[in-house]
């Protein structure tokens, strides 16, 4: 993004170098802060599942799509936080920072950015997932789900928009990219995330995560 449009990088991931220092300092102050919350009082227990959905979140930043000059790639921040509750922001971090150190998706110095970007709309997720609970539905799962996969994408996709506003006049037509860009990625994540979300209900309901803020 920014300085690497030309190489084809993922548009929701912001490289080092295009942001201020200002922004970059608060996104690592806002995300230490996320990772206290998304891990706290973690048991043992949590952790397999935790890893699981790190790597999916991993894996999926591997197929891309060519928009334009760049490209895009499934999120799952959605899904995350369908699973994995709070414990979402955390997996996302994670992920992040190997997709940063291994691939270049992002850079280091804007981590804490790119966790806001993602970790944030996922813990969103994780909060239209559980108001699924109210509603006594046919498919709820698959349809609170969708709903959650899709909201996650649209905002991820808000929130790259609105910095890349924020630090000149020079990044309207990119931050304008990100938003046409992830059209067709939030309509295949709400399939994706609904389709999931309804499968494990009926499956492995104990995938789902079933914790509110009253639990923490």
């Amino acid at each position: 993004m920014g300085r690497k449009i030309g190489e084809a990088k993922p548009l929701v991931h912001i490289a080092d170098g295009v942001l201020p220092a200002w922004m970059l300092v608060a996104g690592f102050l806002a995300t230490s802060a996320l990772l206290y919350f998304s891990l706290y009082k973690t048991t043992a227990e949590e952790i397999p599942k935790v890893s699981l959905v790190t790597a999916a979140l991993f894996v999926a930043s591997l197929a891309h799509f060519p928009v334009g000059p760049t490209s895009v790639h499934l999120l799952l921040d959605g899904l995350a936080g369908i699973m994995l509750g709070r414990r979402a922001f955390a997996s996302v971090f994670v992920a992040l920072a190997l997709q940063a150190a291994f691939f270049q998706h992002g850079g280091l110095t804007a981590l804490g950015v790119n966790a806001l970007n993602m970790g944030i709309p996922a813990l969103l997720a994780w909060q239209i997932f559980q108001r699924r609970l109210s509603f006594e539905l046919p498919n709820r799962e698959f349809i609170f789900g969708a709903l959650a996969g899709g909201t996650a994408v649209l905002l991820a996709a808000l929130m790259v928009f609105a910095e890349l506003l924020a630090i000149g006049e020079g990044f309207r037509e990119i931050s304008m990219l990100v938003l046409a860009s992830h059209v067709p990625v939030i309509l295949v994540e709400c399939v994706v995330s609904g389709s999931a979300a309804g499968y494990l209900a009926r499956t492995r309901p104990e995938m789902l995560c079933t914790m509110n803020y009253a639990q923490i």
